[in-house]
C-alpha cells in the first residue's frame, strides 16, 4: 500500500491547507515537524530538493508543496495516486 509523508511545521498556513486536502480525500499521513528538528529538516531537503514546507511524498514520490497538490487534485491526477490507498 502506498504511503503518505508530509514534512511540516505549525507554523505554516500551507501545511494546514495541504493536510486539509489528504483528510478531505479520507486518507491517512505520516506528519513529520520539521520545527526545530535540524535532522528532520535535512532529511526533507535532501529527499526533496526544496527547503520549504509542507513537501508531500506518496509512495516516496515527490509530490511537492501545497500548490503542487492542489494542482494535482484540480487536474483530477490526485485521485488516481490516492486510489491505492483508499483501496
Amino acid at each position: 500500500m502506498p504511503k503518505i509523508e508530509i514534512y511540516t511545521s505549525p507554523l505554516c498556513g500551507y501545511c494546514y491547507m495541504a493536510k486539509n486536502l489528504l483528510k478531505q480525500k479520507n486518507t491517512d499521513f505520516d506528519e513529520i515537524n520539521v520545527l526545530g528538528n535540524a535532522a528532520k529538516r535535512a532529511e526533507m531537503t535532501r529527499r526533496s530538493q526544496r527547503t520549504s514546507v509542507p513537501q508531500i511524498f506518496i509512495d516516496d514520490q515527490h509530490i511537492g508543496g501545497f500548490d503542487d497538490i492542489y494542482a494535482l487534485d484540480k487536474s483530477g491526477k490526485l485521485d488516481p495516486l490516492l486510489a491505492d490507498i483508499k483501496a
